[in-house]
């Protein structure tokens, strides 16, 4: 074993080198698993759609304290590009690298030697420990923790604190704790017009023009002011289509992709009627498809937030920083059970990137943040 290898390190290398590129595993919940039943878990694999699901569970009874991530990673790109092989784990210059070194085996392999650390210290503690992994968060995200979270649902099962391991630090380890994400709503907008000869536009009527007004309101107008955790609404255009590709035809149609990221001052509902309100008002003839990928959730100053704070301040001696900045995460599912959700884990710079890589010294400090956490909410008191 190379002298750097500690048990973390070990463990985040054999997962890094298993090329679970979404949605496939590859083998890593079996390896988890194995570890985990050797503690007393009772390992349950609620696999579907071709994804890979892992609950496992020790104890039964409250509070649950529930450890959660993803296996998958991105595809690495080409391996060419590559310093070193992207599923061949390379130790140098005080880096770990390979494809899913931050984003998330190091916290995965963290979770895992913080809990079996816990229990060998605290083996009759209270509560329960759970985690709940699976291969399907970078893909498309159906059938992989919002199945686990409606399975234990059905049954009754609740989560009391919930810790998701995506990496969530800026530039150093603890440096930042995600205590919520923003939700997102988006939009498939359809302007209809009447197709015409640009030499007659008495003739027709193009979308492109009657909508632009309406953009432009679209566009200024603000849709909240935000809130102590969450900034202001948001809109924003990703792709705006029109026309036949030939220069003298007016359109008939004008397609417009849009998004809103909103956090817990509007609803969706709101912004659908608000917005509509507007294309109402510029007498468009317009179709609309909404999809709501993910609702807004936010963890208060609660017990979760001040152990996992207080376990970084005495792990590593920063002071964290709360915040709900960034895109969406299974998060946003395993809030509809569990009233305290927040996301931690190692610096994310480098995160589906070439050469992806997290550094060495801080490995073993994010299991023992993990690990002060767990004692904080489930050792017995004296």
């Amino acid at each position: 074993m190379h002298a750097n290898h500690t048990p973390t390190l070990t463990l985040a290398c054999e997962l890094i080198a298993r090329p679970s590129v979404t949605p496939e595993d590859a083998g890593c919940l079996d390896l988890i698993s194995a570890r985990l039943q050797a503690l007393g878990f009772t390992c349950e694999r609620i696999d579907t759609g071709g994804v890979s699901n892992l609950w496992a569970r020790r104890g039964s009874q409250a509070p649950v304290l529930c450890l959660a991530g993803h296996t998958d990673v991105v595809p690495p790109g080409p391996a060419a590009a590559w310093d070193t092989p992207p599923f061949e784990p390379n130790l140098r210059d005080g880096l770990l690298y390979g494809r899913g070194a931050a984003d998330m085996k190091t916290s995965l392999a963290a979770f895992v030697t913080a809990i079996e650390r816990f229990v060998s210290a605290c083996p009759d503690h209270e509560g329960s420990i759970a985690l709940l992994l699976t291969s399907d968060e970078e893909g498309v995200a159906t059938h992989g923790t919002v199945k686990v979270v409606e399975a234990l649902a059905a049954r009754g099962e609740r989560i009391d604190y919930c810790i998701v391991g995506e990496p969530t630090s800026v530039s150093t380890l603890g440096d930042m704790i995600k205590n919520g994400r923003r939700g997102s709503l988006s939009g498939s907008l359809r302007v209809k017009g009447l197709q015409g000869h640009v030499a007659y536009p008495q003739l027709a009527r193009n979308p492109i023009h009657l909508f632009a007004p309406a953009l432009a309101e679209l566009a200024a107008i603000r849709w909240d002011e935000g809130n102590e955790f969450f900034p202001p609404t948001t809109w924003q255009v990703s792709n705006i289509h029109a026309g036949t590709g030939a220069n003298n035809v007016i359109p008939g149609v004008c397609e417009v992709l849009f998004n809103f990221r909103f956090g817990s001052v509007s609803t969706a509902d709101d912004l659908k009627r608000r917005t509509c309100e507007i294309l109402d008002r510029h007498g468009l003839d317009y179709e609309i498809d909404w999809h709501l990928s993910g609702k807004p959730f936010i963890t208060g100053r609660g017990q979760l937030v001040r152990a996992l704070s207080a376990a970084i301040h005495d792990t590593v001696g920063v002071t964290t920083e709360l915040s709900t900045t960034g895109g969406t995460s299974d998060g946003r599912f395993i809030a509809d059970i569990c009233p305290e959700v927040v996301e931690f884990g190692p610096v994310n710079a480098t995160i589906h990137k070439i050469n992806e890589c997290v550094a060495i010294d801080a490995v073993e400090p994010l299991s023992a943040i993990y690990e002060r956490t767990l004692a904080a909410l489930l050792q017995p008191a004296g």
